[in-house]
């Protein structure tokens, strides 16, 4: 009877295996730190500060872009009749603001009509970075 329970008092204090090992933290860590955690919050923050800043502009590009492009397809015969419809189209989309019908350049290709603009956005990220984006496009009947 001692020998069994000299048995069993050795099997219990004997190591456990190695699955049991790493189940009772003996064996490495894996995750994210806070401070690793820390950093790529604060990584998807920047990243959504500009996205949230730089899409509105984008959004005005691509509506003077149809504006433009709507315009050329009507075919106007002259430069204020191009400018004349800009404005009228300007009316309804009020979001554009940053152009005006007397910065387009209307010039012709051949027999096409080809109306170009340029203008550039400068955007405040925090005081004192801003972000320019350089806006260009044309329509052509």
């Amino acid at each position: 009877m001692v020998q069994i329970l000299n048995r069993l008092m050795t099997r219990l204090s004997a190591p456990p295996c190695g699955k049991l090992r790493g189940a009772l933290g003996r064996g490495r860590a894996r995750g994210v730190t806070l401070i690793g955690l820390m950093f790529w919050a604060i990584v998807v923050a920047f990243v959504a500060l500009i996205a949230l800043r730089v899409f509105p502009t984008v959004n005005e590009y691509w509506t003077v872009q149809k504006m433009v492009e709507k315009i050329a397809k009507e075919n106007p015969s002259t430069v204020l009749g191009v400018r004349n419809a800009f404005e009228r189209q300007q009316s309804v989309e009020y979001g554009v603001t940053s152009i005006k019908a007397s910065d387009l350049d209307v010039t012709k290709d051949g027999s096409q009509l080809v109306i170009r603009f340029a203008y550039d956005k400068e955007i405040e990220l925090f005081n004192p970075v801003f972000l320019v984006i350089k806006y260009r496009g044309e329509g052509r009947s």
